[in-house]
């Protein structure tokens, strides 16, 4: 099933732009690598979940994932076929803004190349170009 938010303050959302780099979520905090977006764009619950699955099918148990995002924002569109006018559409999916820098993934308790092997799987999936970065040692 798919990610949603419990419940929204309002059901339709606006498009909004995506500027900047993220200032926010942009290092691997819970595992020891992460996924991490160089382009900014709106990431589908539905997308978010096949990476998940990809991801966890691979890992089989033996390392942690960490999903990083969440789709808050609705995204409307009206059916094929239909005249102008009538409104704004009915929400049709729910998406994650994701910002140039953002984790998307996060892994631990695997090699580094069972974690490149495994983010290889996952960034097919993505409609984003993203890279593998490493947990910084502080």
């Amino acid at each position: 099933m798919a990610m949603m938010p419990k419940r929204v303050k309002h059901r339709k959302s606006q498009r909004g732009r995506i500027k900047g780099n993220a200032s926010r979520g942009n290092r691997v905090v819970f595992g020891d690598f992460g996924l991490q977006a160089l382009q900014g764009g709106w990431i589908k619950a539905q997308t978010i979940e096949a990476g998940r699955i990809a991801a966890q099918q691979y890992v089989r148990g033996e390392g942690r994932l960490y999903v990083r995002l969440f789709p808050h924002k609705s995204v409307t569109s009206t059916p094929l076929e239909t005249r102008m006018g009538k409104g704004k559409g009915e929400p049709d999916f729910w998406a994650a803004v994701v910002k140039p820098g953002t984790v998307l993934y996060e892994l631990g308790g695997v090699t580094e190349e069972q974690a490149r092997v495994c983010f290889a799987r996952l960034a097919h999936k993505m409609p984003i170009q993203v890279r593998l970065v490493r947990r910084r040692s502080a």
